[in-house]
């Protein structure tokens, strides 16, 4: 699967995958699912899955979080190139349904948001073995996914990503695919020449800050890179934008 021409439709969430090895339809095998993108303002949530035959692994893996882009790339790269015994899928969420599932009446909050995206990747692919890098409670979240899925054996653990290496390549695999987009992101709002220099785009950042401030239309407020369901957003809005009652 080739991440590179992909371009992300600011309205929608959709999957991406690769194939799945025979292998991991025949014998049993390890599914480790992550995420990347919880904590910014700005752009999509990736939550991707791996599922490989552990025997066959023979890449050095990490969390992401330890790794260079330039490492994590190269480590994609790898995974990609071993479909013999690796697979993988990612969940896209997008900025807006982000913001619509947070803002809407009867609340759908972020961690609902990310259980569900990961039950229903289990679904997608899921084999024998789980080992999920915990979202909210681990001994909540590990019920949840047993009561599920009945049959298999489910481990949650904080900080999966650097204890179980199938974790870790979920990690790059979402990590990777949420850099690559919002480095490339598409508005298909008029802004024109729209500054790409928003820096991480977590709340605190000031390069961040800075930019939400700039692209802040006191009427129509943000182009839907933004999760304006953040309250950093929401802030800016209330204090630099025009009120409007319904």
């Amino acid at each position: 699967m080739d991440l590179s021409s992909f371009e992300m439709d600011n309205s929608v969430s959709c999957r991406l995958a690769s194939q799945i090895p025979d292998v991991c339809r025949t014998e049993d095998c390890c599914l480790g699912i992550d995420e990347a993108g919880r904590g910014p303002v700005l752009g999509m949530l990736k939550i991707s899955h791996c599922i490989l035959k552990l025997i066959h692994c023979v890449i050095p893996l990490s969390d992401s979080k330890t790794l260079t882009e330039a490492e994590r790339e190269r480590l994609f790269q790898k995974l990609d190139e071993s479909r013999n015994y690796v697979g993988w899928a990612l969940q896209i969420l997008s900025p807006n349904t982000i913001s619509t599932s947070m803002l809407q009446r009867t609340k759908y909050n972020l961690n609902a948001l990310s259980h569900d995206t990961a039950i229903a990747l289990v679904q997608y692919a899921l084999d024998n073995g789980v080992y999920v890098d915990t979202v909210g409670p681990a001994e909540k979240y590990q019920e949840k996914l047993s009561q599920r899925f009945p049959g298999i054996e489910v481990t949650v653990k904080p900080k999966a990503d650097s204890l179980f290496p199938i974790v870790s390549a979920a990690s790059i695999c979402a990590k990777v695919a949420r850099d690559r987009v919002v480095k490339g992101w598409k508005f298909n709002e008029d802004l024109g020449d729209v500054d790409p220099d928003y820096g991480s785009g977590y709340p605190n950042d000031p390069k961040t800050k800075a930019w939400l401030l700039k692209y802040l239309d006191p009427v129509f407020g943000y182009p839907q890179f933004v999760r304006f369901s953040w309250s950093t957003a929401q802030t800016l809005m209330d204090s630099k934008a025009v009120p409007v009652h319904w």
